[in-house]
């Protein structure tokens, strides 16, 4: 169904209620998502970007209602990723001459994933078309925000900056608006996306921010492709990825841990004494990472300035859900964390120290060489856990 976002400038997306998982499982989507299209009907008509392939049919069947498809003169393909891309193949069927804007590696993604040599026209930043009626689309690269492919879109006299991914989230929602929806919801939402997804790219967000702000373009609206449309305050969204991306954390320590038969457990509750005994300002989280959402740990991962991964020894290692989890850590590249590891053992007792050099090599700042616990800790090394809580609270 067609939702007016400003004049002649209308969603055409899909609202996808059931999503709860993104990139194969990849990243948890518990709210849902929806994939964001748009259409422009000035005296030229543009769609800007499709939908999930699953949504194919749906997607042209509705687009037909609101235009006659073969009066679409432009589409805007911003990201050549299968959730913006995946109606093109049935829609070209029906349009096959329409010219397809994108970026040169767009051309590349695109042509690799559906095998077609469509009508592309590769744009650079600064290129414009016009669309009639004195507006035009200005093109902007936005190469690795998260693809090398991406870009967003601008429309003249409109203000509305199509931006792609980023300033998105994943959210299923009926309302289109950001003033619409609840503001501790997008906030959460927005932080998980950005950490899970556009983390790892930090330096380039605010590069991009300030390229775009260069080009001197007055933004009323900010229209992503997933989530909700920015039209109160847009600029707030802008204003939280350059906050995010300059080494964002906030007065958190974050105790992340696995455990066989609950003694690392035990240490881990009892470090995280320590640290409110040392500091009862600090915001203390403890999570069993077995019996947590990943990308939920990694929001937390995200605002703490200290991060604990705790595992008991396995096989002279840690358990393979702190390993996995450590490298997960390292692929999105956080900055400015301090870290460290601990756990408990019977013989061997290699897990913290190998978790030790795995946030080394994560980028973090390891604060020491862990806390390591022989045994179930008696109430002399519960002390000495309370005590090492308080050297990290301090750290």
């Amino acid at each position: 169904m067609k939702k007016t976002i400003k004049n002649n400038v209308s969603w055409v997306g899909k609202v996808d209620w059931e999503l709860e998982s993104f990139e194969g499982e990849e990243l948890s989507t518990t709210r849902g998502s929806s994939y964001n299209a748009y259409l422009i009907q000035e005296e030229k008509n543009v769609l800007v970007d499709t939908v999930w392939t699953p949504f194919s049919e749906e997607f042209i069947e509705n687009l037909a209602q609101e235009i006659d498809l073969d009066k679409i003169d432009t589409i805007v393909a911003n990201h050549g990723e299968v959730d913006h891309s995946g109606a093109l193949t049935a829609l070209m069927k029906r349009i096959p001459n329409t010219p397809i804007y994108c970026t040169e590696f767009a051309v590349k993604s695109l042509k690799g994933q559906y095998h077609q040599d469509w009508n592309f026209h590769p744009v650079k930043t600064g290129d414009r078309l016009p669309i009639g009626n004195g507006k035009e689309l200005v093109f902007i690269e936005m190469q690795m925000l998260h693809w090398p492919d991406s870009m967003a879109t601008y429309l003249t006299q409109e203000n509305i900056l199509f931006s792609m991914d980023v300033f998105g989230e994943h959210l299923a929602t009926d309302k289109l608006f950001n003033d619409l929806v609840n503001p501790y919801v997008l906030q959460y939402e927005g932080m998980k996306y950005y950490a899970n997804i556009i983390n790892r790219n930090s330096p380039t967000v605010i590069k991009k921010i300030e390229m775009i702000q260069s080009l001197g373009l007055p933004i009323d609206i900010i229209a992503p492709s997933h989530g909700v449309v920015w039209r109160d305050h847009p600029m707030q969204i802008v204003d939280r990825y350059l906050e995010w991306a300059n080494g964002y954390q906030e007065n958190q320590i974050t105790i992340i841990y696995d455990t066989m038969w609950g003694t690392t457990r035990k240490a881990a509750e009892k470090i995280a004494e320590g640290i409110a005994q040392a500091d009862p300002t600090v915001t203390i989280k403890l999570f069993n990472l077995s019996k947590s959402d990943e990308n939920n740990l990694i929001v937390e991962v995200f605002k703490s300035k200290t991060v604990l991964i705790g595992s008991p020894t396995f096989c002279n290692s840690a358990l393979h859900t702190t390993v996995g989890f450590v490298y997960f850590m390292k692929s999105l590249k956080f900055l400015n964390k301090k870290a460290a590891a601990f756990g408990c053992y019977g013989w061997s007792g290699e897990a913290a120290k190998e978790l030790t050099e795995m946030l080394k090599d994560a980028g973090f700042e390891v604060i020491d060489e862990g806390f390591r616990n022989k045994w179930d800790p008696d109430d002399e090394r519960q002390l000495d856990a309370i005590e090492y809580g308080k050297k990290i609270a301090l750290a």
